[in-house]
């Protein structure tokens, strides 16, 4: 395995068709910078409650994840992937990230995949989640043909999870402190050891938290390569106001670059992550919203 993000480590029975589908990823790989991507804002609900987030539905002046201008229905997914796609002839993947979370609004989620593959049988799918459920659909997602799942995951240590996370919501029910977050941990890491074998690259995103999570972050990432990862990226933690960590300091650029780099080792970082919105629409760093 190099450390190089684009090399990243492949299972022998899947190479070719993931490689390719690969190269035309840019949230997985730089040397796909040419093509676009379009996030689809179909996923209201979440299932967790992250101390540093605040989704927002009808939000035009924030650029980070859990915001979106609008929640889509999946037929109206659907043609505005259409519309989009007539204009944009480089889009090669078709996301969903929320602004809660994809499998927590899992027959949105569902739906909308259904009805863009049965329009292109071509275009690469990819999804982001908390973890919560992704061993519950990890076979569904392989069958509706999604190649590239990120998983945030902020820690391999219950007490610390607890303090990130406010609450944990599983089969209608709330699951508060380390008992939440032993729950939390144990289904984030099965569904990414599953999807090791599977047609499927997984990319475990890690929010740097500093002096909540930033002492492991290595072991973080250690555990991902373990698990059958095949990626990670680390991301600096935005404020974003009400929320119990909108005071926590923030990491610098500088700070993020060097965990990055003494990653590498292990596993490759991405090093061009945007942070995007719910529903951005283009090449990295040149999008906009779907709406």
């Amino acid at each position: 395995m190099k450390n190089l993000l684009g090399t990243i480590r492949l299972k022998d029975h899947n190479s070719d068709i993931t490689i390719d589908k690969n190269e035309k990823h840019p949230c997985f790989t730089a040397k796909a910078h040419d093509y676009a991507r379009m996030h689809l804002p179909v996923a209201p609900k979440c299932n967790i409650q992250c101390n540093y987030c605040h989704r927002k539905y009808d939000c035009n002046n924030e650029s980070r994840p859990g915001v979106t201008s609008d929640i889509l229905t999946p037929k109206e997914a659907l043609h505005k992937y259409i519309e989009i796609k007539k204009k944009m002839p480089n889009l090669s993947v078709v996301g969903i990230a929320g602004p809660g979370d994809a499998l927590a609004n899992w027959e949105n989620t569902k739906e909308t995949l259904r009805y863009i593959r049965a329009y292109d049988k071509d275009i690469v799918f990819c999804l982001s989640t908390n973890g919560l459920k992704l061993r519950k659909y990890a076979d569904q997602l392989i069958e509706l043909g999604v190649t590239h799942i990120t998983v945030t995951i902020n820690t391999i240590y219950e007490d610390v999870a607890a303090k990130i996370y406010k609450y944990i919501r599983y089969d209608g029910k709330k699951y508060f402190g380390v008992e939440g977050a032993r729950l939390l941990l144990e289904e984030q890491w099965a569904g990414v050891a599953y999807l090791e074998d599977k047609d499927v690259l997984t990319k475990v995103n890690v929010v740097y938290l500093k002096g909540i999570n930033d002492d492991h972050i290595d072991k973080i990432v250690e555990k991902a390569e373990a698990m059958g990862a095949s990626v990670t990226n680390i991301m600096g933690h935005i404020p974003v106001a009400d929320t119990p960590f909108e005071v926590l300091e923030q990491a610098t650029k500088e700070e993020i670059t060097q965990v990055r780099l003494d990653n590498m080792g292990t596993l490759p970082q991405m090093l061009h992550c945007n942070q995007c919105r719910a529903d951005a629409v283009g090449k990295l760093g040149g999008c906009r919203s779907v709406s």
